[in-house]
């Protein structure tokens, strides 16, 4: 064991038998699944942790506070958002607009397996922007830059592929489309529909420049 003394953590670890890792990403899973529903400030701690059978005690234990895990939840939503739109935009079995197609596709899919109970982390804190700590308007930031330079790399793919104008800004058009995505799942959730989505795709794709 080194000399150096280690750092108490606040609060108290959980009675259950659990390691302290898999405690903590339980947590931030049951904190994605209850933001998306939610957003951020209407969703309760002891909602959270009562899912994951935590005392109450034991949160400061993993986070320092609130906005800490809302820090850690946005984290893990971003990667495996990224990680979504890796395994259809990078789907080279498909020309370009068909993995946009695919994606679109999946999420009507989630949208239905949650019960329309479920929206886009991103469009949910970016509806209560104003009242969310500084770094949050970051974060979102840089993640709506993320995904749009990505759809832009298979934007220009569509270019080469013949999908698309020469003259087509692909950074623009990436730009546009989740400008309207995030309108177009808040509409769904409303509906309870994926109608909106549809809608929103067929008109995407028919106003792009051939």
């Amino acid at each position: 064991m080194t000399t150096s003394t280690l750092k108490r953590r606040r609060g108290r670890p959980p009675k259950a038998p659990r390691a302290d890792h898999d405690t903590r990403a339980a947590l931030i899973r049951s904190g994605t699944e209850v933001l998306t529903e939610q957003g951020f400030a209407a969703s309760g701690i002891d909602g959270i942790l009562k899912r994951v059978g935590v005392p109450k005690g034991s949160f400061y234990y993993y986070f320092d506070s609130k906005e800490a895990f809302g820090q850690a939840v946005m984290a893990h939503y971003g990667a495996y958002f990224a990680h979504k739109l890796d395994r259809h935009l990078l789907n080279f079995a498909l020309s370009p607009l068909a993995r946009v197609e695919a994606f679109v596709d999946d999420a009507k899919g989630g949208m239905v397996r949650h019960d329309f109970r479920r929206g886009c982390l991103v469009g949910n804190l970016g509806q209560e922007v104003g009242s969310l700590p500084a770094a949050y308007r970051q974060w979102l930031r840089d993640t709506l830059a993320d995904w749009q330079r990505r759809l832009a790399r298979c934007l220009e793919e569509a270019k080469g592929a013949g999908e698309l104008a020469a003259s087509a800004d692909g950074d623009r058009l990436a730009e546009a489309f989740w400008i309207g995505w995030e309108g177009a799942v808040m509409r769904a959730r409303l509906e309870r529909s994926v109608r909106p989505m549809e809608v929103f795709l067929r008109c995407y794709l028919e106003g792009l420049p051939r």
